[in-house]
Parts: structure tokens; C-alpha cells; sequence
């Protein structure tokens, strides 16, 4: 019986390590727009509100802090998600023919 406490302690303390592990918080990244001179105002207000889910006046917001300040945090989402947003945006860009560019950064 001795053993068996025993064996159980150490497989708690394994497990706990384990949960602890999984209840870790995913690293953030932000995705920042690029001001370009030649990428159309409207262009980036739809590609806010399409690939980013911004309502209008929060795309309007973020597509005048990159026309103003050069740069402007289009969202904050874990690495994955951050990626997969800049190649929708740069597809569509490419599609319509933009040189619009985001980059991914610590948060």
C-alpha cells in the first residue's frame, strides 16, 4: 500500500506539470499595415473589414493611422491566425494589383 501513495504522488505532481503546460497562454502578434503611396484608401477599408472583421468606423480608424502615421495594428491574434490574415491580405492585394504590405509582430 506504501507504494502505491507513493506512485500516486509522483504521477501528481507529472500531471499537474502537464495541465500547467496546457493552460498556457498562446504568444500574440500583432499584424501592422503598411502606408504605401499608391494603395487606394477604399482598397484598405475593404480588406479591414473582409480579412479583419472591422466594422466600418474601426476600419476607417486603422486605415487613417496607416495613412497618417505610416503604420496602424490591423489585429492581435495568436501566430497561426496572424499569418494566415497577411496572406489573405497580400493575395488580395495582389489580385487587384496594390503593393499593400503587413508584417507580423510581438504584441
Amino acid at each position: 500500500m506504501a507504494d502505491r501513495v507513493g506512485d500516486q504522488n509522483q504521477a501528481g505532481g507529472a500531471v499537474k506539470e502537464r495541465v500547467q503546460e496546457k493552460t498556457k497562454e498562446p504568444t500574440l502578434y500583432s499584424v501592422v499595415l503598411l502606408n504605401d503611396d499608391y494603395t487606394p484608401m477604399q482598397f484598405v477599408l475593404d480588406v479591414l473589414e473582409a480579412v479583419f472583421q472591422k466594422s466600418p468606423a474601426e476600419a476607417y480608424r486603422i486605415m487613417m493611422q496607416v495613412h497618417l502615421g505610416g503604420r496602424g495594428v490591423a489585429g492581435i491574434y495568436p501566430w497561426e491566425v496572424a499569418e494566415t490574415k497577411v496572406d489573405a491580405l497580400l493575395s488580395r492585394a495582389r489580385e487587384a494589383g496594390h503593393p499593400l504590405q503587413a508584417t507580423i509582430e510581438d504584441a
